[in-house]
């Protein structure tokens, strides 16, 4: 009895450890869903603005705002590029962890462009724009020829596997349309299993007849036969019966 009571605490124990880490990994898949949500939700919002910002503020604010979506919009289309592609290709995990490590200096120079926005000084950001946008330059440039790279890759892999799809296929309609020529210049297919399914071989397959049934034996025509037709009536009794002879009249006049 204390061994059944001591199992079913067990299993109790074991159910409500269960439920409690499927509790908390559900917790945080919502977590991190929220969190990815907002922040979706956040650049979405500071997207906008910048593009705002940098249609109704010309000038040194116009050129921070047009830095920083050149920036952003490069690191995105980047990272979802390499993003889609590992998982296919393994070649990839080196140029994402370069990438990670570019990502690092893009958000560095990200930031510093937010806090030059509420600099009051123009002159001095306008000073420090050249040098800005060559290091914006810069990083976009390596961006880019990591992202045309993976593309590149993702292409030329995509294209040979169509290329030997392409031959494969050529092979297969090569083998479907394959025949020889046969003794008398007739063409006939070239595969034996289907000229030894058919009884008579591959001349057997162009009767039209009932299967098993042999050919009729030709015979001449009787020369006194009639031909028929089908549109014709059949003949009455009286025509099938051959005429009577009448007695001639020297017979009768000799009697």
């Amino acid at each position: 009895m204390e061994v059944a009571v001591a199992i079913f605490a067990l299993l109790f124990v074991l159910f409500v450890a269960a439920g409690a880490i499927v509790t908390v990994k559900a917790v945080k898949a919502a977590k991190r869903g929220v969190d990815r949500t907002v922040a979706q939700a956040r650049r979405t919002v500071e997207d906008t603005s910048l593009h705002a910002r940098r249609l109704t503020q010309p000038g040194v604010v116009g050129d921070l705002a047009q830095l920083r979506l050149s920036l952003r919009t490069s690191m995105r289309a980047t990272q979802e590029a390499l993003r889609t592609g590992s998982p296919d290709d393994a070649s990839l995990s080196e140029s994402v962890r370069l990438f990670e490590r570019l990502s690092a200096h893009g958000r560095e120079l990200d930031d510093e462009l937010k806090r030059l926005e509420r600099e009051p000084d123009r002159a001095t950001i306008a000073a420090r724009l050249p040098e800005l946008r060559e290091r914006m330059e810069r990083i976009t440039h390596s961006a880019e020829s990591l992202r045309w790279a993976a593309r590149d890759r993702a292409r030329k892999f995509a294209d040979d596997d169509l290329a030997a799809l392409s031959d494969q296929i050529d092979v297969e309609a090569g083998a479907l349309r394959h025949w020889t020529e046969g003794p008398a210049g007739e063409s006939m297919q070239a595969p034996a299993g289907d000229a030894a399914a058919s009884p008579g071989g591959a001349d057997a397959s162009r009767s039209w007849g009932p299967v098993g049934e042999e050919a009729p034996a030709i015979t001449a025509r009787d020369p006194h036969a009639r031909p028929t037709y089908a549109w014709e009536k059949p003949p009455r009794a009286e025509e099938e019966a051959p005429p009577m002879e009448r007695p001639s009249r020297a017979e009768g006049t000799s009697t």
